[in-house]
This record gives C-alpha cells, structure tokens and sequence, in this order.
C-alpha cells in the first residue's frame, strides 16, 4: 500500500492545525475577556454642570459629551465629598471620604502603594492604566500602565512622567497630548483580557489657557450674567468675608485674564504686583510661537479697554467675567474634542456596545455666581459634579437620574461592573443597579461633606455639610458659625434660615449631622461637633 502522507506533509498539517488552535485559543480569550465591560473613566478638573450643554444650553455646545447623556444617563444630583482637586482623585480611588484616605487637602501625599481601586481592577483580570492628571504627590501604583502629569502640568508642552520614571516634553495642547496617549493605549492594549482607563484631564483648571482656534470662537460671545454676579455678600458671615475667590477681586488682570501690564500703567487701584506679572511672561512664553501674535492680538483687545475705560466696580467686574467664561468655556471645548475622538475609537473599533463611558469632574465650579469663581464651599455649585454614563445594553438612553450619588460610589460602581467585590472598608456604595434601572433609589438619605484646606489659595474656611433632598446644614467650625439653606424653596443657596427655621427642625438636622460622622468615622476636630 503506497504510503498516504510524507513527513513533510505531516508536519505541515500539524502545524496548520497548531494554528488554528491557537487562533480559536486565542479568540476565546477575547470572547471571554469581553464577557466583562471595558472601562473607560473620563475626569476633568473644574469642569461645571452648567458647562455641558446636556445640563445647560446657555453658554457652550458639548455635542460629544452630549452622546454620552443621550445615549446613556445623566446624574442631575451628583456630589463630591471634599471640592478640591487631590481629595477628589484620592476618593476615587478608594471610594472613601477624605478622613479615610488621608488625603484632607492639595498637599498631602497619597500612599499609592495601598490597595486601590487600580489593585483590585487588575487582580480582576483587568489591563488597568491612568494617563493625565494624577496630583497626588506619588507614582501611581497598582496599573499595568501609567504617563501622568508631574504635579498640575502645563496647557501647551507639557511634561509627563512614564512609568520608568522619565520626565518628557510632548509638544502640542495638554488636552490634545492625553487625549492621543489614551487612544493609543487603547489602540495597543491586549484585547484578550478587557481594560479599565482611566483619562484625567488638567483642562479647564486656572488659569484657563485654551487653544487658538476654540478662543477665537467665543471672543465675540455675550454670555447670560448670573442672578447673583453682582450679590451683596456684606453681612453674610465670617466664611464670605474670609473666602478670596471674588472675581472681582481676586480674578488677576495680568494672571489670569492675560492683559499685558502695560495697559494698567498708571491705574493706581488696578496695578499688578510683581507676581501677577511674572505669571503672565510664564503664561505668554509657553504660548505656540506661530500663534503667539494671534493670542496676543486678542488679549490686546482686553486691554485696550481697560486703559481707555477704566472701569471700576459693576463695569470691571461684568468684563473680568465675559473674560473669564470665554477663556474657561474654550478650554472646555477641546475636552469635547477629546472625548469625540475617543467615543469615535470606540465605534470605529466594534468597542462601543461592551465598554461603560463614564465622565465626570472632580468637583464643580462658580462661573460668577456670588460673584465666584473656584469651588471648595459645600454649596451646590461646588459640591456638585457632571455625570455622565453609557453603557449600551445596560443604561437606558436618555435617562435622567435624580438620585443623589457621591463620589465615594464611583470605586464601588467601577467594581461592581467588572464583577470584583466591593470591599467592606469602601464607604460608598455601587449605582450598577441604579443604571440599570433595577433600582430607583439608594438606601441613603443625606450625603456627607468636609473641606479641611485653608491656605492663602481662597482662603475658605474649613467646614463640615450634610445634604439632603431638601436641606443643607453646613458648620464652619473654626469660627462657630452655622448656616442652614432649603434646597427647594433657595436652590441658589442665598438665605440662611439657620436661626429662624422651627426649632425641633433644626436640632433634628444638627442631630443627623452628627450621626453621619459617626457612620463615616470622622474623628477629626470639628467644634461642637
């Protein structure tokens, strides 16, 4: 009998059928992996409700950030625990308020080396990365991959930290720079097990340096005045008179609003001092070279202004804020750029349907409200946070939830989405089911607040907040003073019923106050309380 098969032939057949098992070996791998939703969890710094057109159609058009709300849900009564910029990220890292994580304020450092939401997403099966802004004083720890800002970054150029511990330049704008990281991590990232990323933004975050084309796009913009821009805050306690974040006031000419000092010479009550100078030459020569003259033509505009009107109270004031807005809603706009290109990688890589988009910001912001700019107070304009959620299959498009949530339920939900258990020592709880529709409400009542930070940086007394659906009870502790806002009938947060309000009312709400410090743990010197 004449033989069948050589060796050769054999060999070859035995190779081939190697590769086909490898290759079904291979896709199973990735079919699996996809049983489990990527992650992709998008923060801004700064970044106001008021600022996404799903919220707020009066001042800018967020068409990108949009889809998400359109496509998934928007949080109408989402809180942060802590409104600054470290204390946010550490929270959402541990899904703990700041008393627990030990990071109170922008200047402690956080020990990343303990068990975070990065350790647990990986020890799930996850590729876990943070690219962007990280402002925790260490290296992240617990990722399979990392490229962060060293500290708050810059707008154009800006150096990143690579996980041997190389500082680089990467040239261009700082939202475009970490946008592209991200994409082309997500473009290289081994799809046989699914991912969790986490895009952290500087932008909008002062001082508000946008790109040429997004500036030159709103420069001619009449923004809407708030009710309150020119609110008389005399009387309204220790904590107003104390806080420095007054547009008016404090908003720098040079520094911030980028007029050259040389059209304030000879206005005594409008002349920088030598560091708001020296924040404006580090601001202009960072600037593009080839856009210098074009920034500089508009800024010029700004100036021109002030030298021929002078303007002082009101007048100044309205102008210090249509600045302002057209410099914050610019930088605003390239982050809808950037979260575009990243919904449209998704799509165009069939990622879209199993991947859980979140977007938020690590606070709120004033845009002129009480005259304000910055954040810190535990007033709704503060204390708030865009949020945002697509999960196709899961979150119902177009949904609104008027559920308070908190960031301390961001880590738990991050969990509870990629099947890891939520620890117990995690103080938030998971919205999955409240996405999903399985749930309406959480078995919560009131939220907890504490700002500890008080430093030449605004100046905002340290206090501690409850709120409710209906109140906020807020205790500057280190002055003694109480205030006590209705919600429904107030939401602008601007009569302080705190003395005036039934009595049993008021003890009641101090009384649950208490309760949750002790349901959180809060040990920490807060006066009476």
């Amino acid at each position: 009998m004449q033989q069948m098969f050589n060796t050769k032939e054999i060999k070859y057949c035995f190779g081939y059928l190697l590769l086909i098992f490898i290759t079904v070996i291979s896709q199973w791998n990735i079919l699996y992996a996809q049983k489990k939703p990527n992650i992709i969890f998008i923060m801004s710094d700064d970044h106001d409700n008021d600022a996404i057109s799903a919220y707020n159609k009066s001042f800018i058009a967020t068409p990108n950030i949009d889809r998400l709300a359109s496509q998934g849900a928007l949080f109408t009564k989402a809180f942060v625990g802590n409104s600054i910029c470290s204390p946010s990220r550490a929270t959402l890292l541990t899904g703990q308020h700041s008393h627990k994580n030990g990071v109170i304020n922008n200047f402690i450092r956080f020990d990343s080396s303990k068990t975070t939401l990065a350790h647990l997403l990986t020890g799930a099966g996850y590729n876990t990365a943070v690219i962007g802004k990280w402002h925790l004083h260490s290296y992240p720890q617990g990722f399979t991959y990392w490229k962060v800002l060293p500290g708050m970054g810059q707008y154009f150029d800006t150096r990143m930290i690579n996980m041997k511990g190389d500082t680089v330049i990467e040239k261009g704008y700082s939202t475009d720079v970490i946008t592209n990281n991200a994409i082309q991590y997500l473009s290289s990232v081994d799809k046989s097990k699914p991912f969790a990323l986490l895009l952290h933004h500087k932008a909008p975050h002062r001082n508000f340096i946008p790109k040429l084309g997004h500036l030159k796009a709103l420069v001619n913009k009449k923004f809407p005045i708030p009710a309150t821009l020119f609110a008389d805050t005399t009387g309204r306690g220790a904590a107003w008179q104390q806080q420095t974040m007054s547009i008016l006031y404090d908003m720098r000419l040079c520094g911030d609003l980028k007029i050259d000092p040389k059209y304030l010479e000879g206005i005594e009550e409008l002349k920088p001092n030598a560091a708001d100078i020296a924040t404006y030459k580090a601001i202009i020569n960072r600037l593009p070279v080839d856009e210098r003259d074009e920034f500089l033509k508009i800024f010029a505009e700004r100036g021109a202004i002030i030298a021929r009107e002078k303007p002082t109270g009101h007048q100044l004031l309205e102008y210090k804020y249509q600045w302002y807005m057209q410099d914050y809603l610019a930088c605003i706009s390239a982050i809808d750029d950037g979260v575009g290109k990243v919904l449209d990688f998704l799509e165009e890589n069939q990622l879209e349907n199993n991947t859980l988009v979140v977007y938020c910001s690590d606070q709120g912001f004033y845009l002129g409200e009480n005259g304000w700019f910055d954040k810190r107070f535990a007033y709704d304009m503060s204390m708030g946070t865009p949020l945002l959620m697509r999960w196709p299959g899961v979150v119902k498009p177009g949904s609104i939830i008027n559920t308070m949530v908190q960031n301390i339920d961001f880590a738990p939900t991050l969990l509870d989405v990629a099947g890891a258990q939520v620890p117990q020592w995690m103080q938030g709880v998971s919205l999955k089911k409240l996405i999903s529709g399985n749930e309406q409400t959480l078995k919560r009542n009131a939220l907890y607040y504490h700002y500890y930070e008080f430093s030449k940086d605004h100046t905002v007394i340290p206090h501690i907040a409850m709120r409710t659906d209906r109140f906020k009870l807020i205790y500057f502790y280190t002055v003694n003073e109480w205030q006590l806002y209705d919600l429904v009938n107030d939401p602008a947060e601007q009569k302080n019923i705190y003395a005036t309000i039934n009595s049993q009312i008021r003890s009641q709400l101090v009384n649950e106050l208490r309760e949750l410090r002790k349901k959180y743990e809060d040990t920490s010197p807060a006066g009476v309380l």
